[in-house]
């Protein structure tokens, strides 16, 4: 070796203080040779890197995992089926931490998922997905006798008929959708740059107006129900406070003698009424505070007494 560090890392590097009587360098060092992924080795459990065979859904969350997803998988023995070793697979998923089993099935040549998620069934009709449906392996079995490729020539002949427009059709769609696939990418990356440019603009103007969220670009059905939403305007307001003023004033006159103390008595009454009537409009529209407004009508009737 050219050094040492390269000696250590080819795991040809021998210390001083090692004897050959004392075996090999990891019965040395007192580890397995596969180090982390033996260290469950004592309870017939090794750690391997597995791959998920198809889609599942995970039972925890009830995400999807989609097959070639690689986990650390703990894989032990749990039964034969005549010599064939059956083992399992535990694994925990990376959404949740669900824990999912998956054991091996050497009758069926096919994985079983025995806990912890189940698995993903994708069924389709072919006709409808216009695409060819491949025999079955009783079909394929029966091609192999002559007899039975000249009984069913006919019937072939005649599916081969029917089909050929399918692919045909197919073949054209492909060709066409590859034809120029850079006029292609080119269109879908500006429309991408153009949605994402909107995107932005749509933010900046939600920042502009204090909001948090987004605003989606407005539509002839918010324009018109904007145009029916009606405000109250200081005629109503006026109105509303002049009427109160009725109801509240007495129908009854007072002594001739003190007219001019009378009419000073309903002007400041009818003054100490729009003030209370303004201040509760302001409550309404958020403008004080119930504490603030009981504080000041307390000081208020401080200072009256």
């Amino acid at each position: 070796m050219s050094s040492l560090a390269a000696a250590r890392a080819d795991n040809f590097y021998y210390p001083p203080e090692w004897d050959p009587s004392q075996g090999g360098l990891n019965k040395f060092n007192g580890q397995h040779a596969l180090r982390e992924r033996a260290r469950k080795i004592d309870q017939g459990i090794l750690i391997i890197r597995f791959e998920m065979p198809f889609n599942i859904w995970c039972e925890g969350c009830e995400s999807m995992i989609a097959k070639g997803v690689r986990f650390n998988a703990e894989k032990k023995q749990v039964g034969n089926y005549y010599s064939t070793k059956i083992w399992s697979f535990t694994m925990k998923s990376a959404c949740c931490k669900h824990e999912i089993e998956i054991h091996t099935d050497p009758k069926n040549c096919e994985y079983v998922i025995v806990k912890g998620a189940r698995r993903k069934i994708e069924e389709y009709d072919a006709e409808d997905a216009e695409i060819l449906e491949l025999p079955t392996e009783e079909e394929r079995g029966k091609l192999v006798d002559p007899f039975y490729r000249l009984e069913h020539q006919e019937e072939d002949l005649k599916k081969k008929k029917e089909e050929e427009p399918v692919l045909v059709r197919l073949q054209r769609a492909s060709d066409a959708r590859h034809f120029n696939d850079y006029s292609i990418n080119k269109a879908l990356r500006a429309r991408l740059r153009s949605q994402k440019k909107r995107v932005a603009e749509e933010e900046v103007a939600s920042r502009k107006r204090g909001l948090g969220i987004r605003l989606l670009p407005g539509s002839s059905e918010d324009a018109a129900t904007a145009s029916r939403v009606k405000f109250s305007t200081k005629f109503d307001e006026n109105r509303k406070l002049k009427r109160a003023l009725i109801s509240t004033s007495s129908i009854f006159g007072g002594p001739s003698g003190s007219s001019s103390t009378d009419n000073r008595r309903l002007e400041l009454e009818s003054k100490r009424r729009k003030i209370k009537a303004g201040k509760v409009s302001n409550l309404l529209a958020g403008g004080y505070k119930p504490s603030s407004w009981a504080k000041s009508g307390v000081s208020s009737g401080r200072h009256r007494a």
